[in-house]
């Protein structure tokens, strides 16, 4: 690759479209030129969650509209893209089929080298778009979507899960919650507003493998007392889950919200401890969280420990985040792009398949 060069980044591997161009100069880190992201979250309400082959076609809708947009805010030419780099897993497959194949058309009419980027990596390095950037080593948190893992990240592609869910993870724990409480879609942030105005000790709800001795994760457990603790309120008032009242269920989000953010910040806390590094790293969905950050901040600035955030409007799946992604391995050596247009995807795809 040449010294100076520009990566455009399309994701689209569930709910969201998103595309950014980010601009490479040397050995500084990669800056963030223009993105733009459409969410399907309207579309998808009236069914209760997301419908795969919705999601698909809506993609191929707005792809190359928010392309456009993101070259004009830019100031950039299609021709002066360098790479194009895409979401390869993991997500939903249709989806993801859509961003590769835009991806592959595009560097095969350009005549530009693609990259496919891991979604998870792509979460994992989006501090590095912020005002505050980490620098390595450090422990990340990475509570996205089905994913929570803790790991220690040595640099670019050098990373060490040190434990992981073992059943529902974080964001599933919220959403699964959430539409127990028939809060509807998207659960995870109706759950996190309704917990403001409710009293985080009001129910006694599990923490799972909270003294495990490990850093896994486990929050299955703490979705069916959610569940077992709702249906015994609806019950003693003789009505439906969803016709409690607010107060009795904004108690229940705030309680079942604390149960998750207290085994988050522990096992956090934990990591830092066990391997003796003195900054963390919390991306994904979930990082946008209020209360999470808060309690971190707080218990991580009593032990001198620096915590890094992507942008909270980066925190949901985006185009910058894989932009980031591609060129920070791109210019760590770490890989290169082609100029092999055949593509795949994985729907499925560990992150420790593209660990060093």
């Amino acid at each position: 690759m040449a010294k100076d060069y520009c990566v455009l980044g399309i994701e689209s591997s569930c709910d969201e479209t998103g595309v950014a161009l980010v601009r490479v100069s040397g050995p500084r880190l990669p800056e963030l030129l223009a993105h733009a992201l459409y969410s399907q979250i309207e579309m998808h309400q009236a069914y209760g969650g997301v419908v795969p082959e919705l999601a698909s076609r809506d993609h191929i809708r707005r792809v190359l509209p928010l392309t456009r947009e993101v070259l004009q805010a830019a100031g950039k030419t299609l021709q002066e893209v360098d790479v194009v780099a895409f979401t390869r897993g993991p997500g939903l497959a249709g989806a993801l089929l859509v961003g590769a194949g835009v991806a592959c058309a595009l560097g095969a009419a350009l005549h530009k080298p693609v990259l496919g980027v891991h979604h998870l990596e792509g979460h994992l390095l989006s501090p590095f778009l912020s005002a505050d950037p980490p620098e390595f080593p450090f422990v990340a948190l990475l509570v996205s979507g089905g994913h929570t893992q803790l790991m220690q990240v040595d640099g670019v592609g050098r990373y060490q899960i040190l434990g992981e869910t073992i059943d529902d993870a974080a964001g599933e724990a919220f959403d699964k919650s959430a539409k127990l409480l028939g809060l509807g879609y998207p659960g995870g942030p109706a759950l996190s507003k309704l917990a403001e105005i409710g009293d985080p000790v009001a129910f006694k709800l599990p923490r799972p493998l909270l003294h495990s001795g490990n850093l896994d994760f486990s929050f299955a457990g703490l979705k069916t007392a959610v569940m077992v603790q709702a249906k015994k309120l609806a019950m003693a008032q003789g009505c439906a889950v969803e016709a409690l009242p607010n107060a009795v269920l904004a108690d229940l989000a705030a309680s079942t919200q604390a149960a998750i953010v207290e085994v988050l910040v522990k096992k956090s806390l934990a990591a830092i401890k066990g391997t003796g590094l003195s900054r963390l790293v919390v991306a994904g969905g979930v990082g946008a969280n209020r209360s999470l950050r808060e309690q971190l901040n707080r218990a991580c600035a009593h032990r001198g420990v620096r915590v890094h955030y992507p942008e909270l409007h980066l925190c949901t799946d985006n185009g910058a985040m894989i932009a980031m992604a591609a060129a920070m391995r791109l210019q760590s050596g770490m890989q290169t792009a082609n100029e092999v247009y055949a593509f795949d995807v994985k729907p499925r795809w560990p992150l420790d398949e593209i660990m060093v």
